[in-house]
């Protein structure tokens, strides 16, 4: 397991790596990217922000999700896997915002929680890159790379994922850090072929040194 020394060192590596990392789902406003992001679930932002380019024109607010049948929205996003159950969310959501929070977005994560289809990491997502709220999401990419690093166990939840990282990442980092491990596991630390050769934290991650062959003694460990 890492050392939270270790653990700095690696948010810093990752940080050169990935100094501009941001949000890449495409939107305008908190509305927009809460719908993004409930769409994004096992899904690429990359399909998400094609399919999002003519639904954000079609659909402005959620009254406009509830003014069509849900067999149209489903159409609209077909290509999006889950895309029946997404619909239904999207149309649940929309009307419980209209009700419970005169249409707009909640910037507390708790209250996002109470919508259809937000989960805890959608919400950290919405408050942070909306609103600017410390928040840490923990996705497929940050749980695959803190778990790779050894900074969390396998068997460890998302949820023990991010409080262990919040616990060791200062609170005004914790957004920025939740987009540079996204690219860091999207670009680099990548599922199927991590780039495990040329990673400067090779020395550090446990999984790339099983990978690459490197047994615990044959390279000076960094941080200690």
């Amino acid at each position: 397991m890492l050392t939270k020394t270790q653990w700095e060192f690696c948010l810093q590596e990752i940080g050169e790596m990935f100094p501009d990392a941001h949000c890449e789902l495409v939107h305008d406003n908190p509305f927009e990217l809460l719908v993004a992001t409930l769409l994004s679930a096992q899904c690429t932002d990359v399909l998400v922000n094609k399919v999002t380019k003519d639904l954000f024109r079609k659909y402005k607010r959620p009254e406009d999700y509830l003014a069509v049948p849900l067999e149209e929205l489903q159409n609209d996003i077909r290509s999006i896997g889950l895309f029946r159950n997404k619909a239904k969310n999207i149309q649940a959501m929309s009307r419980l915002l209209i009700e419970q929070f005169g249409g707009e977005v909640p910037a507390d994560r708790d209250m996002l929680t109470t919508l259809p289809g937000v989960g805890r990491k959608t919400a950290n997502v919405v408050v942070s890159v909306a609103y600017d709220v410390p928040a840490l999401a923990v996705d497929t990419h940050v749980e695959r790379v803190a778990k790779r690093l050894g900074m969390n166990r396998w068997k460890d939840t998302p949820l023990q994922v991010e409080e262990k990282i919040m616990r060791w990442t200062p609170k005004e980092e914790w957004s920025k850090t939740h987009h540079r491990l996204i690219f860091f596991g999207r670009y680099h630390c990548k599922a199927q072929n991590p780039q495990c050769e040329i990673c400067p934290l090779l020395s550090l991650c446990r999984e790339g040194r099983k990978r690459m062959g490197i047994r615990k003694g044959d390279t000076l460990e960094v941080g200690e």
